[in-house]
């Protein structure tokens, strides 16, 4: 029953790491039309370790699955990563580059097999750590997004969609990273505000000499493709122009004047250039007015020989010569200072470039649909639920989804192209000859799938989707997914729309959406900064249980975490708080013989085991209401305070006073271990180690993870009452020494009088007075409840002044800081200006110099 002195968490923790797992107590068993709860993990990417965010997902995830199996439900935690298609190409294309190796000197096999190398080293590193984060999953379910089965569902849900005409192959604007050689998706490129330039560039009008249009552009460079100039019919400036042309500036080339809306005559000149194969806006205008597409920008960001003299300069430089060029030839009428968005590879940050290609796409409306209904009816709840409008003009305003990629690492697109009468085969099995004229002469697309078309599966697949499993049909439609907001488009609305699409039913019930996890100044980590945390670090310095308690407390639904070594610092202390609380029972246990096991309930409880099993019931019913309401941060917040506030703080320092007495465990003991073991079970789900290891000292049959999770029993009022009583007698007793900086080992005679009958004992030892019947003359405390009176020493006139002219300054002193902050509060404008954080802190420190000044008065007046 020894415990150790210290609290070193990495002296247990990983151990009951590794015996979680191979207990196999997480694996969970089919049981058809017993409650379930099961969801399966957001799967880290292969691409490297675990990072802070992952520590949220995962902690959170595992609060609720913990919670569940204690409930008594059916729980099954799936865990898995993803193939992270150009991400992990990338990184592993980085390593070969160090060796003077691209991915085309290995070729497409053995650049796989580099790849494949890469993924079982960091699968096993994230494996690792989720076992060491203590993730109660269910390991021999463990899946893969290139595993065979998860591989067939992708393949089943290309073809289904194709056969329903929901997958379609076609000419369309795409974003392309000329770094990572693909086409991405709307969301997989991330826009940012940057400073360029606007030039204003003048293209005669053929046939009428000295007579120009003027258009403004933020890239000359893709003027080189233009193939059109519009102006808007209702614009009087041009009525003469219609049906004329321009000649293109430096390429001598006769080009249209065009009568389309997208010119504004309110607008600038009201002349636009139109460039159909660089910008998606002229790409539709070219659509309509049937005009040429000359791509001038390759794939590789130079220009291309349709570019004539600029034909393999960089886009760049291109820009700085076509600008010279301009200028030289009077063509350049301007030069404005210009913000403007542009648009990077969420990837690897290269400027993407807009660029007409012939992709895969999916016909994205009719999933978006039901959808968009799940969320409205309720079928599929979203917490915190503001992000249901953010849902909704989302999935109302959405595009058809770009899903091939020019990749080599992924899902190969299953579809073959014959040679021959250039027909498209789409089968669940490989083809061996084409299915339009029967030709063997056919290739297999060489694209793959975007990562997020197999992830959105992930719910269902993991299940052993497309076949009808005894898993998939005792878990799913799973009952939760857990992720951060930030991928609610790339990835829950996506499981949402595939879910419904290829299963009939929604693949979860909640989604949980919580903030990201940023450093101490609310910045994003990220290792440009510097400011990147390593949960190993943090779990060998603080201890894992530690790490979840610091993410959970600041996890408030919707808002980010300030990740600190201040909350480390605390989280840490309340687990040694925890462990010196277990090893005073313990010893005194064992000094009195009295077996590890928890008693029956005691017979005759004192007031402090009345009080102590209400709030108890109190704090079970407050965690069950937040972990149903997905309030983590409020459910940490609970236990914390039933278990440093009131158990060890008030209870367990008025059974020391009992041992002391010399009463032994008896009576006492038996409540105090009662209520222990029933605090363990509760804070279970939020520090699994600590509780696992001290539940073990107490009963080492079982898992305390296995054991009933405590239930909400009645709230002793009267017991509440008389406890809040005795508290406030205390406190005031020690605020009075505190206040009149008296030595804490000097013992203050007192008289108290309530009408509430009060232990006279615990008071005298936890205040350290000695209780009188009368005959006391000091300083007094009175409220509603009691009268309290406190002797103090008796000080000599001149000590009784030095301190009446210490507390008028101090008054002073007070009142002049309560004014300041009066003063700038009160100016609304002033303070809408400033940071929320900055005006909270002055309003806390307002309110504490008030409590302050209050205080200062009161002694003042009783120096009489």
């Amino acid at each position: 029953m020894q415990l150790e002195k210290v609290y070193e968490p990495q002296r247990f923790e990983p151990h009951w790491a590794q015996w979680w797992i191979e207990s196999g107590i997480y694996n969970a068993t089919v049981k058809p039309g017993a409650k379930y709860f099961s969801l399966a993990v957001p799967p880290p990417n292969v691409t490297g370790s675990l990072h802070m965010g992952h520590m949220l997902d995962h902690t959170l995830i595992d609060m609720a699955v913990r919670w569940h199996r204690m409930l008594g439900e059916n729980t099954l935690w799936v865990p898995g990563t993803d193939h992270a298609g150009i991400a992990t190409q990338m990184v592993v294309e980085r390593e070969l580059a160090k060796d003077g190796v691209s991915r085309h000197d290995l070729g497409r096999e053995k650049f796989l097999e580099k790849v494949w190398e890469w993924k079982e080293i960091y699968q096993k590193r994230i494996d690792d750590q989720m076992k060491r984060l203590g993730s109660s999953c269910d390991w021999s379910r463990e899946r893969f997004t290139l595993d065979p089965g998860l591989s067939r569902a992708v393949r089943e849900t290309f073809v289904r969609l194709y056969e329903k005409d929901l997958i379609y192959r076609a000419e369309y604007m795409v974003n392309w990273c000329p770094r990572c050689s693909t086409a991405l998706s709307d969301l997989e490129s991330v826009h940012e505000d940057t400073n360029g330039s606007l030039w204003h560039v003048k293209y005669e009008v053929k046939g009428m000499p000295g007579r120009y249009l003027t258009v403004a552009t933020t890239r000359p460079e893709t003027m080189l493709g233009d193939t059109a100039v519009a102006i808007n019919a209702k614009d009087e400036r041009y009525l003469d122009l219609h049906g004329k042309t321009v000649i293109l500036p430096l390429m001598q080339r006769e080009i249209p004047i065009i009568l389309d809306d997208m010119a504004d005559p309110e607008f600038g000149t009201g002349c636009v250039k139109v460039t159909p194969a660089h910008d998606p806006n002229d790409f539709e205008a070219g659509k309509r007015h049937n005009l040429p597409f000359i791509k001038v920008i390759g794939e590789d960001a130079k220009i291309t020989a349709m570019g004539c003299g600029y034909a393999g300069l960089d886009r760049y430089e291109a820009r700085k010569r076509i600008v010279a060029d301009l200028e030289a030839a009077g063509l350049l009428e301007k030069v404005e200072p210009h913000s403007l968005p542009i648009s990077k590879c969420q990837r690897c940050g290269t400027v993407v470039e807009p660029l007409v290609s012939k992709q895969w796409w999916v016909k994205i409306q009719p999933l978006a649909d039901p959808a968009i209904k799940a969320v409205e009816t309720g079928a599929i709840e979203l917490v915190p639920s503001m992000w249901e409008a953010t849902y909704f003009q989302w999935m109302r305003n959405i595009r058809d989804w770009c899903i091939s990629r020019q990749l080599w690492w992924g899902h190969r697109i299953p579809a073959w192209h014959c040679k021959d009468c250039e027909g498209i085969t789409v089968l669940r099995e490989d083809p061996t000859a084409c299915s339009k004229c029967g030709s063997g002469n056919i290739v297999q697309d060489p694209d793959v799938l975007d990562t997020w078309f197999s992830s959105g599966l992930w719910p269902f697949s993991t299940l052993g989707w497309p076949d009808q499993t005894e898993d998939l049909k005792t878990f799913y439609p799973t009952t939760l997914m857990v992720t951060g907001f930030d991928i609610l488009f790339f990835w829950v609305a996506r499981m949402i729309m595939f879910g419904i699409e290829m299963t009939g039913e929604v693949p979860f019930r909640q989604v949980h959406l919580h903030g990201l996890v940023r450093d101490a100044d609310r910045q994003k980590m990220s290792k440009t900064k510097g400011n990147v945390v390593d949960p190993l670090t943090v779990n060998e310095k603080w201890g894992t249980d530690a790490m979840r308690l610091s993410l959970v407390l600041g996890a408030a639904a919707g808002n980010d975490i300030a990740f600190t070594d201040e909350r480390l610092d605390a989280a840490r202390a309340f687990a040694n708080k925890l462990w010196n609380a277990a090893r005073f029972i313990f010893l005194n246990m064992e000094r009195s013989g009295v077996e590890p096991q928890v008693p029956a309930e005691n017979a005759a409880p004192a007031i402090e085991d009345k009080w102590i099993q209400s709030r108890l019931n109190d704090a079970a019913a407050s965690m069950a209401k937040h972990l149903a309401a997905h309030r983590y941060h409020e459910a940490a917040q609970t236990v914390w305070h039933f278990f440093w506030d009131e158990f060890c703080d008030w209870y367990l320092e008025i059974k020391k006073l009992r041992f002391v007495e010399g009463s032994g465990l008896n009576d006492d003991w038996r409540s105090l271990l009662t209520t222990f073991e029933t605090g363990l079970r509760l804070l279970h789900p939020v520090m699994p180690f600590i509780t696992e290891e001290l539940s073990h000292r107490l009963d080492p049959s079982q898992s305390i993870s296995l054991k009933a999770y405590p239930q909400a029993g009645p709230v002793d009022a009267v017991a509440e009452k008389q406890m809040a009583v005795l508290q406030d007698v205390i406190v005031a007793a020690r605020n009075i020494r505190a206040e009149r900086k008296l030595d804490r080992k000097l013992v203050l005679k007192a008289t108290v009088t309530s009408s509430t009958a009060l232990d006279k004992v615990v008071i005298e030892k936890l205040a350290n007075v000695e209780i009188v019947d009368g005959g006391v003359e000091g300083v007094k405390r009175s409220t509603p409840d009691f009268d309290l009176v406190v002797e103090v020493p008796k000080e000599s006139p001149e000590q009784i002044e030095a301190q009446r002219v210490k507390l008028n300054k101090e008054i002073d002193k007070l009142r002049q800081t309560i004014a300041g902050y009066d003063a700038q509060l009160a100016d609304t404008e002033a303070m809408s200006k400033r940071p929320e954080k900055v005006v909270a802190m002055m309003h806390e420190k307002l309110a504490a110099a008030n409590v302050q000044l209050e205080k200062s008065q009161q002694a003042l007046q009783e120096l009489g």
